[in-house]
Order: structure tokens, then sequence, then C-alpha cells
């Protein structure tokens, strides 16, 4: 463990608890991706596998065990809490994520570090983590203004993949069989995509405004 991903886990963790804030507090999920949600119990339920097969640690048991209850939990609220769902934006959250999940399923069957199940599952993880916040994205550019709660969630969500990539350099200047070019290259595609909301996401805070999109 390192300084670069316990703040990433920590970043991670904070932006699951500002949507989780939003979503018990206002009791509504306007604004939020039920698509990239869906994504994300995906991504976590691929990757986590192991929960039950290799223990690492307390600490990384008790995380894969917090992200795979948050992500199922907020997918929940959105689809059967009976006040939350009624403000789910349906109309705006069109994305066809499941183009998504096969184009990056068949990617893992073809760029993977082994071709095992379980290997072959946490490619399709990490694909499909650096692109599973573009319903999230779209649907804040075609909503326009964004409430301060789903902002910082994006952008805690962004800081925590950037976090990230730092962990990755600073294990191949410090591992000598550290490989994961998988998940270094995934990393840069994902925060990548975030560059734009980042860039707005800073005029808003430097400006003191409301984060506006443009659509």
């Amino acid at each position: 463990m390192n300084i670069f991903r316990l703040a990433g886990d920590m970043t991670h963790l904070l932006s699951i608890l500002v949507l989780l804030l939003k979503i018990y507090a206002t009791k509504s999920c306007s604004g939020i991706s039920l698509k990239t949600q869906e994504l994300y119990a995906l991504v976590f339920l691929a990757r986590y596998l192991d929960l039950f097969t290799d223990f690492i640690s307390v600490y990384n048991t008790i995380m894969k065990v917090v992200f795979i209850a948050s992500s199922l939990a907020i997918v929940w609220c959105m689809r059967l809490h009976p006040l939350v769902k009624k403000s789910y934006d349906k109309e705006l959250d069109t994305f066809r994520h499941y183009f998504l999940i096969g184009g990056t399923f068949a990617l893992a069957l073809v760029l993977n570090e082994k071709f095992t199940v379980q290997e072959v599952l946490w490619a399709f993880s990490i694909y499909l983590e650096a692109v599973a916040i573009l319903p999230q994205l779209v649907l804040l550019q075609r909503s326009g203004n964004v409430d301060n709660l789903t902002g910082q969630y994006v952008f805690f969500l962004g800081a925590y993949r950037a976090f990230y990539i730092l962990n990755w350099i600073y294990r191949y200047l410090t591992e000598p069989r550290f490989t994961r070019w998988i998940a270094c290259v995934s990393g840069i595609v994902q925060t990548g995509i975030y560059a734009d909301f980042f860039y707005y996401y800073f005029i808003s805070w430097k400006n003191n405004s409301k984060l506006k999109l443009p659509a």
C-alpha cells in the first residue's frame, strides 16, 4: 500500500458517500445516470469475484465489500425506492450502455494478461470502468446545470482515477514484476474522458459560480 493508492481509495469512497448523501438526504437522484451506476455495479461484481477465493488483507476485503454493496444499493434506490425513482431523469439518460458492455467484454477476450475466467473478467472490469462514466457525462451535458453534490461526486470519481495513475507509476518504478499495463492504459483513457468536466469544474470553482456543461 502506498500513499497514492490510499488517496485513490479514499477519494473513490468519498465520491460514493457524496452520491449516497445526495440520494438519501434529498430523496432524489436527479442528475444521476442509472446506466452509469449499473455499469459500476457490473464492474465491481466482475472484478471482485476473487473475494471468495483470495484473501489479501482485511483492508482489501472491506473495500471490496463496500464497493459492491454501495453500488448495488444505489442501483436499488434508483430503480425501486418509492420516492427516489420518481426523480430519475429517464428521458435524459438514454446512452446505449449495452454497447459499452459488449465492446469491453469483446476487448477483454482479446487483450488480457492470462486467458482464464478470473483474468478475463478482471480485464473486462478495467475496460468497462474506463468508459462507465460516459452515460453520466452525457446526461449532465443534456441537462445543462449541475447541482453541487452531483458535481462533487463526478469530480471525486475522476480524482480517484488520477491518483491511481500515480499509484501505477509508483509501483512500476518500485516493483520489478509490476505488469498491469491494462490498468495503466485504461486509467489514462478514463482520466482523459474526465478532462472536459475537470475544466468546467475548475472554472466554476474559480468564479464561485454554478457548474454548467455545454450541450
